[in-house]
């Protein structure tokens, strides 16, 4: 072999060396990672995840899914069914930024929303790949039989609990994965492979006795410890495509895609900032972008501007609803004759019943004007009865200007 970091022919591994090789590889691994562009590098057995599959059974007959996850529940806990004959699983953590540089603020006729930390830079998925396919040609350089597989968040393993049975992290009372070097700021991927690799030792949790987490959370959708209800949950309701919940509504506050706050308040993320990973270095105005121009982009342009990022997969719609939202939130009268031509001309009925509920907090005369007309009019039966109740509970005219603007940098 010729090149940087080759073996002589005679140094390369078999499948039948000792597994003192296999430790010896897996510690060259480990030093080589950063190297090849991965923050934390753990590896796992390949076991069935059996105590898994019973906590996703409960969480289904609770109803507590989000819809995103793999509906095989065996394929996402028997890495066997994925992949033919797996002896090891390694996992991978890349830190990414909690913190804006001179983040723009949200002023009168102004308000921004606000992108989650894990959807800034480009879109990580993109940035895990690379790294993993750069991770399994170092492994193919060693072993040119190996049989590698790389998944990154879509696949059908819970990345989650391979990076806790891997020794990255432990699982935290919000569900996340927190690192002693990084706290929970990590994207998470892994590799297959039919190598038969040492397992690392899992992390004790340390979460302790405290519970900011699931006391901050605006919705209380954790049920318990280390227990979601996704349909709760602002970060997975960001993403739907349905009509977001009337209760859930008034705490969205100004967040277009995902929600932070259980990882902003963790003792354990206090100070952490990473910005090493270029490609998740944010721009400001991607990650807390104005809400009004939002209602009327193209699909064009949309792609453009948020297409490289996390946050473009479920396209334009989610994030213009949740930007009525947030205008709704802000109280912003600038942004009341977006909002009426959206009700009164918009194909899509769930933008025209959100434009609905943002005009009934806006209020004003040409904002009950353009209700009364919908509640009389709009040719779906959903949007005249959303209407008709933004207009019963719609503020007064000249009730009023704008609530306070939520922070830049710390969503609540």
């Amino acid at each position: 072999m010729n090149g940087k970091g080759a073996r002589p022919i005679a140094d390369l591994l078999h499948l039948d060396a000792p597994a003192g090789d296999w430790l010896s590889l897996k510690e060259e691994i480990k030093a080589a990672a950063r190297g090849l562009g991965i923050d934390k590098i753990g590896f796992a057995s390949a076991d069935p995840f059996l105590e898994l599959k019973e906590r996703l059974l409960r969480r289904r007959a609770e109803g507590y899914e989000c819809g995103f996850e793999e509906k095989d529940i065996d394929k996402r806990t028997h890495p066997e069914l994925l992949f033919e004959g797996p002896r090891s699983i390694l996992s991978i953590a890349l830190a990414y930024p909690s913190k804006l540089e001179g983040p723009p603020r949200s002023e009168p006729g102004a308000s921004r929303g606000i992108v989650a930390r894990s959807a800034w830079g480009e879109d990580y998925h993109t940035v895990l790949r690379d790294r993993l396919e750069r991770l399994a040609d170092f492994i193919r350089s060693r072993v040119p039989e190996a049989r590698l597989e790389s998944m990154v968040d879509t696949g059908a393993l819970v990345d989650r609990e391979v990076a806790v049975r891997a020794g990255i992290g432990f699982s935290g009372k919000n569900c996340s994965v927190i690192t002693p070097e990084f706290g929970s700021y990590v994207y998470l991927g892994e590799l297959l492979t039919n190598l038969p690799f040492p397992p690392d030792t899992p992390l004790t949790d340390s979460c302790g006795d405290c519970t900011l987490c699931l006391d901050a959370c605006p919705t209380s959708a954790f049920v318990e410890p280390g227990v979601l209800n996704a349909g709760r949950c602002l970060s997975f309701l960001t993403q739907s495509k349905d009509e977001i919940p009337e209760e859930v509504k008034d705490r969205m506050g100004n967040r277009l895609y995902g929600c932070d706050t259980c990882q902003v308040v963790c003792p354990k993320n206090k100070g952490f900032n990473w910005t090493h990973h270029a490609e998740f270095r944010p721009d400001p105005e991607l990650a807390k972008p104005l809400l009004a121009p939002l209602l009327t982009i193209g699909n064009r342009e949309f792609k453009e501007r948020f297409g490289s990022g996390a946050a473009a997969w479920r396209g334009k719609k989610p994030i213009q609803r949740n930007a009525i939202l947030g205008l709704g939130k802000f109280r912003d009268r600038t942004a009341a004759p977006l909002l009426i031509r959206l009700l009164l001309e918009d194909p899509r009925p769930d933008i025209r019943a959100e434009a609905a509920w943002a005009l009934g907090r806006i209020g004003g005369d040409e904002a009950l004007g353009a209700l009364k007309q919908a509640a009389e009019r709009d040719p779906e039966e959903r949007v005249r009865v959303k209407a008709a109740k933004a207009l019963a509970e719609a503020r007064p005219a000249g009730e009023g200007s704008a609530d306070t603007p939520i922070q830049p940098d710390l969503p609540v």
